[in-house]
């Protein structure tokens, strides 16, 4: 015979007067948590009490009820009500829905009310906040009404726009919070579909790594090319911008790369129009150049526009409340905020004045041209005043001076050095009359004077040491660098492979300002440079000796030009500046390195860096994964191939070493043609 299912009866329900209700010490709630109390009681303002108290009777010691009810279970809803009842916005008799438990544990009810709760899916909150938007609220509203900034509604709106295939993975714990925020960056739901696919196949899963792939071929709002037209701008023009409402982005990435291309384009050439309005022969139009474009090209050197008198007196004002506020304020340990600021305004209108505009010799401008791109920031550059060697003044007409110095000082010329040289042999016929001396007798007497020059030169340092500078700086400032009688060269080679972002690296920006710096410092005409090296200090043409070598520097490997002694060199020289190429901002990127390397290496890389556990995780990947995936476990390491490491020099005891088989310091062979001196003379310390 069956046994009947025993029937549960559930407890009864009954409106209780508010001033009826105590609160019990049965709650088993004590840290406050969630909804604030005051948001509780403002949503119950708005909507009622949508669940009502558990309550037991409150009964004295022998048992009898007293009328009053406590509460084990709802103690937060009594509190909202209890505010509402304090700020007159509820009757104190106000019927309250209750629970009327009976039997059991009070602390037990308390506590399978909380735990048995079941919390609200995330994405049914995005859910129900799309249905609220769907049926007229507006964002503002739903914010008001559930007490969340309007930010939070716009993230939650976003979340639940995505691809319904990715809410689905979430929903199935597929895809974590942050994962899916990442997804929001696009709004195309196929490329969302890709991505997730390609996820599966990939070791790294975080969101910055989602982030970037949908992101692939976009140009970032940080980009220079992006701040040159302007984000507003190609909104306007109808281009979309992906934004990432859950992190910084920087302004996000621009998806229409064509449309920023032709507003590229359209906006340079306009700029460049204006710049060939002042007379150039030329104008190049680029984004951006390779660097050393202007290698091989002579820069003309401008003037500056001079400052006008209310521009002299606004100058002098500037200058003196600067100078002003720097003393009342060098000895504070920190400026005052509105000082601080009045100094960098200062400063800014202080450096127009000292960045005036150059003015050009019109003959010279109708032969120049000039260089139109995008600078790192964003703002436009322009590199005036660059002359061709085809467009170049003739060389007969550059040395006709030196011709008619020759016939008035019996001098040779420079172009008729050679001349000189082969006719030493011819004597002239005796003629009566102060004549000029023979040729040859002259030749004589200055390879006299030259030995002579060269034994004084060799004991005054100082002097030896200006007369180098001298003659460097014309080889790198000045198109006719023959005024000195020092032969020494200078070679800066230019760069046929060129890397990318080259042009805009660090090291390539500091050069080419510091070039700039030190060509307005020089004077304009290369024989005035002598004596106004002569009236620098030691440490100023120091200084520029320094820039003036480093330009001749050549450590690029070439495969068809070995030269094992000059990359050991380089290798040394790199010790002794401590050169540091990953705080000089290079980093290994699918451009610069990944992508154009094997797996093997890529595998070596990720070892190096991140042991490797880290390797073993991507070594499954495909190649082009596997590098962006490597790109990403190595941004910020420090890491850096081979090629670009300083590399420990030990000199100690080593008389020789073999590089690529070949002796890296030269036996007594190399110096079978000199003469072998007499005796070493001791070092001289130089000042």
């Amino acid at each position: 015979m069956a046994t009947a299912v025993q029937k549960i009866t559930l407890s009864s329900s009954r409106d209780i007067p508010f001033n009826k209700l105590v609160l019990s010490q049965a709650n088993v709630r004590r840290v406050k948590a969630g909804v604030s109390i005051e948001e509780l009681a403002e949503d119950i303002a708005r909507r009622g009490l949508l669940q009502g108290l558990n309550v037991r009777a409150v009964v004295d010691a022998d048992g009898v009820e007293s009328g009053m009810y406590e509460i084990p279970a709802g103690g937060r809803r009594y509190r909202a009500l209890e505010l509402l009842v304090k700020r007159k916005r509820l009757a104190k008799t106000a019927p309250v829905p209750c629970i009327v438990r009976e039997g059991g544990i009070a602390e037990e009810d308390s506590l399978a009310e909380n735990v048995q709760r079941a919390p609200l899916h995330p994405l049914d909150q995005f859910r129900a906040f799309l249905a609220l938007r769907e049926k007229g609220q507006s964002e503002e509203e739903i914010a008001a009404a559930f007490f969340v900034s309007v930010a939070v509604v716009k993230q939650r709106l976003k979340l639940a726009s995505v691809s319904p295939k990715l809410l689905d993975t979430y929903a199935e714990d597929g895809l974590t919070l942050d994962q899916l925020m990442a997804f929001t960056v696009s709004g195309d739901h196929e490329r969302q579909e890709q991505v997730l696919d390609r996820l599966a196949q990939t070791y790294d899963k975080q969101p910055h790594a989602i982030r970037r792939m949908l992101t692939e071929g976009a140009v970032r709002a940080s980009d220079k090319r992006t701040r040159f037209i302007g984000i507003e701008a190609y909104e306007t023009a109808g281009g979309t911008v992906l934004r990432d409402l859950f992190q910084g982005d920087d302004g996000g990435w621009l998806q229409d790369v064509t449309l920023v291309d032709r507003m590229l384009a359209e906006k340079l050439t306009a700029e460049a129009d204006g710049i060939r309005s002042e007379g150039w022969k030329w104008i190049e139009v680029a984004p951006d150049f390779a660097y050393g474009h202007t290698y091989g090209l002579r820069q003309l050197r401008g003037e500056p526009t001079p400052l006008t008198a209310e521009e002299e007196a606004a100058r002098a004002t500037a200058q003196a409340e600067y100078d002003r506020l720097s003393e009342e304020h060098a000895d504070a340990d920190e400026l005052p905020a509105e000082v601080d600021a009045r100094l960098g305004e200062l400063e800014a209108m202080l450096e127009v004045f000292e960045t005036r505009p150059l003015t050009f010799d019109p003959a010279e401008v109708a032969r120049a041209g000039a260089f139109v791109s995008i600078a790192q920031d964003g703002k436009l550059r322009v590199e005036r005043g660059y002359v061709r060697p085809e467009d170049e003044v003739p060389v007969e007409e550059v040395h006709d001076a030196s011709t008619d110095a020759e016939v008035s000082t019996g001098a040779p010329s420079a172009s008729r050095q050679e001349a000189v040289t082969s006719d030493a042999s011819a004597e002239p016929e005796e003629e009566d009359g102060l004549t000029p001396i023979s040729d040859r007798l002259l030749t004589e007497l200055t390879t006299h004077r030259t030995l002579g020059l060269r034994h004084a030169l060799g004991e005054q340092p100082d002097i030896a040491f200006l007369a180098a500078v001298h003659a460097l700086t014309l080889k790198a400032f000045y198109v006719y660098g023959s005024d000195s009688c020092l032969e020494l060269d200078l070679k800066s080679v230019s760069f046929n492979a060129q890397a990318p972002g080259l042009n805009d690296s660090v090291s390539a920006e500091a050069i080419r300002v510091r070039h700039e710096s030190w060509a307005k410092a020089l004077p304009k005409e290369p024989g005035e440079l002598w004596d106004t090296l002569g009236g620098w200090d030691h440490d100023s043409r120091a200084a520029l000796f320094a820039h003036v070598v480093s330009l001749s520097v050549n450590a690029v490997h070439e495969a068809w030009n070995r030269r094992p002694r000059a990359f050991a060199h380089a290798d040394r020289l790199a010790q002794a500046v401590s050169l540091d190429m990953a705080a000089a901002g290079w980093k290994p990127t699918v451009d610069t390195f990944l992508g154009r390397v094997t797996k093997a290496r890529i595998l070596q890389a990720v070892t190096e860096a991140k042991g490797e556990r880290s390797a073993e995780r991507i070594a499954h990947l495909k190649k082009g994964d596997m590098a962006r995936e490597a790109e990403t476990l190595l941004a910020d390491s420090g890491w850096l191939p081979e090629a670009l490491r300083t590399q420990p020099c030990d000199t100690a005891g080593e008389e020789t070493a073999e590089i690529d088989g070949e002796t890296a310091i030269g036996d007594s062979g190399d110096l079978a043609d000199s003469e072998e001196p007499e005796a070493v003379s001791p070092p001289i310390a130089a000042e």
